[in-house]
């Protein structure tokens, strides 16, 4: 039997939860035995006009360190003739199968024509791991896009319920069939349902000085954790106004934001950041749907106005991944009050730091979360119900083995195991 696998995705050189997943599932592929794995990544993700630097710079350690995996940096989002020469390289490393990551709408074109040509002239199985069906932030052209990336798919691999269902209104007149647990027959195209594995590449260091760290920051007994990209969907704006609540009612609280400002990583000063920041907003005011730009979004200006700069610590800079644990590590839950939420990344870290998730009842956090066990759910856009959930947290705190129990089978290598040995598998 074949035994290669092409992941696609972005390469460990890239910033973000993406590149992360991508190396870890080749990773866990790499510890199976006979297992021959290739990552096959972009070099640019995205049109040339986007104002953001997309390059990890700052973290130091090779994850591919003590693996075997080929990692192939070839495809531009900028240039065709390179999506051809992806089709090629994956024609000649010919895998038994290739995992492409989709994550975002707007790689449906050079995606799509990548899958279509290994469907139309190879017999490799084409799977499609999909971290969204609808756009966090949806513009007019998203479904048409999502439409034209996905299709040629043999099969599907999703992390909530929510998203299998998506998938099968994105296709009305394709029959599918989602694979669980509880169900192992196929009478359509599969769909196996799975979940977000936990990050094995972030862990607690055992001799990190917790207290000391705490101390040095300024924080307080109970810190609230907000982590990743500062981006709108993920609601800092809520929880500072959240926070701001709980601050008035308790003096031993903490607001740690840790993480960068998602559309402010280039210098603002350079000619070709002002030429990208123009063509950028021409094209966001005809596609997007929503009338705001995101570029000016600036939930910290909330900290000054609700009086609450003393309690609330932020770093806003790229973490190394060599650095993440440290800031897990001092806190006493993570906060998730997302507008819109596909399985996250930053949930997935914190079950590895036993964790308890404070998460908005979007998306599939209710899949997740069980209230009272190993979180608490809060309403969206109800900002009192937010604040309830972190005063609970605090009041009626989590017991960490159900953190434990809840992410104890949500291995990668359990997760590898499953999309090689599903009951529809070639």
């Amino acid at each position: 039997m074949n035994n290669r696998i092409v992941v696609f995705g972005p390469g460990p050189m890239f910033k973000g939860g993406i590149a992360n997943y991508n190396t870890s599932l080749a990773k866990a592929f790499d510890r199976m035995e006979n297992i021959e794995v290739h990552i096959v990544s972009w070099t640019q993700q995205y049109p040339a006009i986007i104002p953001r630097d997309f390059i990890d710079r700052k973290s130091k350690k090779d994850q591919l360190e003590g693996t075997n995996i080929t990692v192939h940096y070839i495809t531009n989002y900028n240039n065709p003739f390179s999506w051809h020469a992806t089709y090629k390289l994956i024609k000649e490393i010919n895998p038994r199968m290739v995992i492409f990551q989709w994550s975002i709408a707007i790689q449906g074109l050079p995606l799509g024509r990548i899958a279509s040509k290994i469907k139309k002239h190879t017999n490799i199985e084409v799977v499609f791991d999909m971290h969204f069906v609808v756009q966090k932030e949806g513009s007019v052209i998203d479904t048409y896009f999502t439409k034209m990336g996905v299709k040629r798919a043999d099969a599907y691999v999703v992390h909530s319920y929510k998203t299998a269902e998506e998938l099968g209104k994105l296709f009305p007149t394709t029959k599918f069939s989602v694979i669980d647990d509880n169900n192992r027959e196929v009478n359509g195209k599969p769909v196996i349902k799975l979940y977000h594995p936990v990050y094995d590449m972030f862990k607690p260091d055992p001799n990190f000085d917790i207290e000391a760290q705490k101390e040095k920051l300024g924080l307080k007994k109970n810190v609230f954790l907000f982590f990743g990209f500062i981006r709108k969907y993920k609601g800092l704006h809520n929880v500072i106004k959240a926070f701001a609540k709980l601050a008035e009612k308790r003096d031993d609280v903490s607001l740690l934001i840790v993480g960068e400002a998602f559309w402010q990583t280039l210098d603002t000063k350079k000619f070709s950041t002002k030429l990208k920041n123009a063509l950028f907003g021409i094209a966001k005011s005809i596609f997007l749907n929503k009338q705001d730009d995101e570029r000016n979004y600036r939930p910290m200006e909330l900290i000054n106005e609700l009086g609450i700069s003393d309690k609330v610590v932020s770093i806003i800079d790229f973490v190394p991944n060599e650095d993440v644990h440290k800031y897990f590590q001092i806190s006493d839950s993570i906060v998730l009050y997302y507008l819109t939420a596909t399985p996250s990344g930053v949930e997935s870290i914190a079950y590895n730091f036993r964790l308890p998730s404070l998460a908005t009842n979007v998306g599939h956090f209710p899949e997740t979360i069980k209230e009272g066990y190993n979180g608490y759910l809060a309403e969206a856009e109800n900002i009192d119900s937010m604040a309830n959930a972190m005063m609970k947290s605090i009041e009626s705190p989590i017991d960490k083995d159900n953190i434990v129990q809840t992410s104890k089978n949500m291995s990668w290598d359990n997760y590898a195991k499953a999309i090689l040995n599903r009951p529809y598998a070639n």
